[in-house]
């Protein structure tokens, strides 16, 4: 199953690391296996590990990529990363590991925004660039894997579960009536972006945000029978989330 969680300040300031701590112990249910925390300055990544495909020490999440300068926080199962693998080392690419994980960051730095719609099955994932601070977060089209985002300022955090986000302190923790609305009509259903707390949102299925160093956005739906169209995008305007 896994769970990941982290922060991303966009004023600079370093992230939490003790909120990071927090957030990922909360999804240990999620990932028994393993756990692991990256912090590069105004950014944390945090996991928990089921393993499943590649069971070495290699495929440990948040994997870093040193040589792409990428570290990527993941949940889900790329059915089709076998024959993505095999094209993207086609193009030259070098693995270090042997499951989907790796894949998802090499496919990033081959085909950008596009390669969620190359990826068959489900997922929800966190990445960074090292040397551009951008940050790609992007959900699998069904919203099969969840996604959970809470912003405050120039912060952002974001975890598989709401109560990791909770977890982490200093949340909005009011009743939203629009969610509230939609879980007493719709046998408990609470569509994104909303939730039942004013201070926590659902990222959207079917959506790649690509987020830069000082918080502009930019949200692009994806599909999965486009892969030679350029998909319709347009700017995330007045938040990050």
């Amino acid at each position: 199953m896994c769970g990941l969680s982290g922060e991303i300040n966009f004023d600079g300031r370093p992230a939490d690391a003790g909120a990071v701590q927090r957030m990922t112990d909360a999804l240990s249910p999620r990932g028994p296996d393993g756990s692991g925390i990256v912090m590069r300055g105004p950014v944390g990544l945090g996991h928990r590990r089921l393993m499943i495909i590649d069971l070495s020490e290699k495929a440990q999440q948040p994997m870093v990529d040193a040589d792409l300068g990428v570290t990527l926080a993941f949940n889900g199962c790329i059915y089709n990363y076998p024959e993505l693998r095999a094209e993207l080392q086609g193009m030259g690419f070098r693995f270090f590991s042997d499951g989907d994980t790796e894949v998802i960051i090499k496919a990033w730095k081959a085909w950008g925004e596009a390669c969620v719609e190359r990826f068959k099955g489900m997922f929800a994932f966190v990445l960074h660039e090292r040397d551009t601070g951008r940050t790609v977060i992007a959900r699998d089209r069904f919203g099969i894997k969840p996604l959970y985002l809470a912003e405050q300022g120039k912060r952002l955090r974001f975890a598989s579960t709401l109560p990791a986000l909770l977890a982490a302190g200093d949340v909005d923790k009011t009743i939203d009536p629009v969610g509230l609305h939609h879980y007493m009509t719709f046998h408990a259903v609470v569509p994104p972006p909303h939730t039942i707390l004013k201070g926590v949102k659902k990222f959207p299925p079917a959506t790649i945000r690509v987020i830069d160093a000082d918080g502009t956005a930019c949200a692009t739906r994806h599909t999965i029978s486009s892969l030679t169209k350029r998909p319709n995008s347009r700017p995330w305007r007045g938040s990050s989330i």
